[in-house]
């Protein structure tokens, strides 16, 4: 490939596609295109340690040798405007362009806004960048109360940092539970009672009708129901919207997200798309889905290498998310979509437990609390097909391993050639 792989997008996915690259043998040209000036960092400890740390720098995913050392092209603060697909190339803000062979869109997602009076106030700030968690590090030192929009991971996170900072916080949510999208009802309500424990205030199954401000910054959230917050720092966290814009204008298929197959192509041949933009349908569940972790960013750009390479592996990774929130370290494997019974095991009252998700006899999901063993046992079940009886479940961790011990041991030994 004389003009090589583009990726565009410099975040997890993005950083991992070009590292596998090269691990897959890939010699041409490897260009990865970011709109931030900023190294490539992690972006999970941005809602927590970073926001409480004035000292704490962004954490590389890779040191600036690992490009050099790849033959990397890092191209950081480029804006690009088009995709034009019949010529191969993308348009850069500028008027300059860059050719490619294969495309690699890891364009993730954007914070969603809310339609709100007063949203454009200094100290309203979403959390997408490094940028916008300094902001947020920055403001927070001077404010003595701080609202957040959103009972969502990030908005969580944020909350038990800055009440743990000494900040006066108050969560809205519009649902009538917190983490209402993504985690059993027993796990949200336990989320809750440790941050109230702490002295978070949170407010569910209403909204903000407006934020008011003073001098052109936030002075206070004004609720549904009329209740007037203080506030001089709002931090807006009610999901995201991926970033599909640039593939939309190209023609490229889109449906919450950039549609994808099972080897991350697009619907056009040339161009793949991975992580937080991509949406497929997943091999667990069968439902169409678009996934905002890190092993789904991960996982989606190595099997994108190995399609570029000339693999036709179907993608079949087992989906797992962590989130720390104050003394409480969620973990979740698999994906509960169809669940309708469970086991609990562990106890609330000493902040470790695990709820097992099945549809029917079959185990699609663990979500634990403070039990990482548990997490990890339930990857290398799930990763197995292995779905254990719930009287096993029950049982514990020795009758599950037992389990699944003997369930490899039957499992038929593949052909070989």
């Amino acid at each position: 490939m004389k003009n090589g792989v583009i990726i565009v997008g410099a975040g997890h996915a993005g950083v991992q596609a070009a590292a596998s690259l090269r691990e897959e043998g890939f010699e041409g040209p490897v260009v990865l295109v970011g709109d931030e000036d900023e190294l490539p960092y992690h972006k999970p400890p941005l809602s927590k340690t970073f926001v409480k740390d004035a000292a704490a720098k962004p954490q590389p995913l890779r040191g600036e040798a690992f490009y050099s050392g790849n033959a990397i092209d890092y191209r950081p603060g480029l804006r690009i405007d088009r995709i034009d697909l019949a010529g191969q190339r993308l348009e850069l803000s500028g008027g300059a362009s860059l050719a490619f062979d294969r495309l690699i869109l890891a364009t993730g997602s954007r914070p969603r806004t809310l339609p709100l009076p007063g949203t454009d106030l200094g100290g309203v700030v979403s959390l997408r960048s490094v940028a916008d968690a300094r902001l947020i590090r920055d403001l927070s030192t001077a404010c003595t109360d701080v609202v957040i929009l959103g009972g969502g991971f990030i908005g969580l996170e944020i909350a038990a940092t800055l009440r743990a900072g000494g900040r006066n916080v108050t969560v809205i949510e519009a649902a009538d539970r917190l983490l209402g999208r993504v985690v059993a009802p027993a796990i949200g309500s336990h989320v809750r009672q440790r941050l109230e424990a702490a002295g978070v205030r949170i407010l569910t199954g209403i909204t903000v009708s407006r934020l008011e401000g003073h001098d052109g910054r936030v002075s206070a959230a004004v609720t549904s129901n009329g209740e007037r917050l203080p506030a001089q720092l709002v931090i807006v966290g009610v999901g995201v919207v991926p970033n599909v814009e640039l593939a939309e204008a190209a023609g490229i298929a889109t449906g919450n997200g950039i549609r994808i197959d099972q080897q991350m192509r697009t619907s056009q041949p040339q161009v793949l798309a991975i992580g937080d933009v991509a949406s497929y349908r997943h091999w667990f569940t069968g439902d169409d889905v678009r996934l905002e972790s890190v092993q789904n960013a991960t996982d989606h750009a190595r099997l994108a290498a190995r399609t570029i390479v000339g693999g036709s592996d179907a993608y079949s990774a087992v989906p797992w998310f962590w989130s720390d929130i104050g003394d409480m370290k969620l973990q979740m494997v698999g994906l509960t979509t169809g669940a309708d019974n469970h086991v609990a095991v562990g106890e609330t009252e000493d902040n470790k437990f695990s709820i097992y998700h099945f549809s029917g006899d079959r185990l699609i999901a663990i979500e634990s609390v403070n039990r990482p063993a548990d997490h990890m046992l339930g990857r290398k079940m799930l990763g197995a097909g292995f779905s254990p009886a719930k009287q096993t479940v029950a049982a514990g961790a020795d009758a599950l391993k037992a389990g699944l011990a003997a369930f490899l041991a039957a499992a038929p030994v593949p052909a070989t050639a």
